[in-house]
């Protein structure tokens, strides 16, 4: 029996090229993750449970668990921009060139 041997990826970039992805996938899921970071921070800081951030943006617990626990599958970036705002945060947006875009 051939053993497989597993692909660790670090970074998003790393994962889309193990992934046989362009890199502008990669940078697609860099979005999501920056919220997610940030939200842990605020949760863990605000010592909130997560019942009481699913109540606060309107959603269940059951999601802001999954979402708390790594799991964006199927979780848009609206859902954590309101989540972050139901907690008293504001979501800025920047775009600036890639030193790639030349």
């Amino acid at each position: 029996m051939h053993r497989i041997k597993p692909i660790v990826a670090k970074t998003p970039e790393e994962l889309a090229g193990a992934l046989g992805l362009p890199d502008a996938a990669a940078k697609e899921w860099q979005v999501p993750r920056v919220l997610l970071k940030r939200l842990k921070e605020i949760a863990r800081r605000q010592k909130i449970t997560h019942a009481e951030i699913a109540k606060r943006a309107g959603t269940s617990r059951t999601r802001v668990t999954a979402i708390l626990n790594d799991d964006l599958q199927h979780v848009s970036s609206d859902l954590l921009i309101r989540i972050l705002a139901s907690l008293g945060y504001r979501v800025k947006v920047s775009v600036v060139r890639s030193d790639s875009a030349a």
